[in-house]
């Protein structure tokens, strides 16, 4: 998997990338992780990549040409499976989504800023748009950093045992059941004495139970789906 990042600020996306998971995915050649700085596609002095809005009104806009030229020298190289906008107003990342974009070959992400992007970048370029929820964040970089998360680590190879990913919360629309390790009594706390039965078919069936009673009570709406 390839993904590349288009943004104004290369250097807050790095970090994320530089540790942990995500690290060890693009050092084992799992997926290729590229950042590309809107500005070294202005044509300007100033290197601008934002205008004032026609109409009038507060905010500056994220102009079209330096966007459509990076996205064009990219798809020139490789075709890419989505083109996917970081923005409030788009549709929710869900585990399904993070499922679905898991399977692609090559995606761009491009990260918003300032009061959004001229409509016309969404009309000519964008395939998808994801938000990771009903707040305005200062720019899409975080929002993208949370996407990628999402979806390498559940690409093959990644996690050291792959079915961890297939328990994790919302895989069945339900929330992952409680987990404990040593000790066995931390100060009067137990662990329940099931999970250490050795019976994996009454343990498997707790676990069940224990996912739905956590669903029903925390986040009854996953049941109605």
């Amino acid at each position: 998997m390839r993904i590349d990042i288009i943004t104004v600020l290369p250097e807050l996306l790095r970090s994320p990338f530089e540790a942990s998971i995500l690290k060890r995915a693009i050092e084992a050649n799992l997926v290729e992780v590229h950042f590309h700085n809107l500005r070294d596609y202005t044509s300007d002095n100033y290197k601008s990549v934002d205008d004032y809005q026609f109409g009038g009104g507060a905010g500056m806009v994220m102009m079209i040409e330096p966007i459509d030229k990076c996205i064009s020298k990219l798809q020139a190289e490789r075709n890419y499976d989505e083109i996917i906008y970081m923005t409030p107003d788009g549709e929710t990342l869900n585990q399904s989504i993070a499922n679905e974009m898991s399977l692609k070959k090559n995606i761009i992400i491009l990260c918003g800023h300032y009061k959004g992007v001229d409509q016309r970048v969404r009309d000519m370029f964008i395939t998808r748009e994801i938000s990771i929820g009903d707040y305005v964040l200062s720019g899409g970089e975080l929002g993208a950093a949370v996407l990628c998360d999402a979806i390498i680590r559940l690409v093959p190879g990644v996690l050291g045992n792959e079915t961890s990913a297939l328990t994790d919360s919302f895989q069945d629309n339900l929330l992952a059941p409680p987990i404990y390790t040593r000790p066995r009594d931390y100060q009067g706390h137990k662990v329940p004495e099931i999970l250490l039965s050795g019976n994996f078919p009454e343990i498997e069936k707790w676990r069940e139970e224990q996912a739905l009673k956590r669903t029903e009570e925390r986040r009854p709406d996953l049941l109605e789906d």
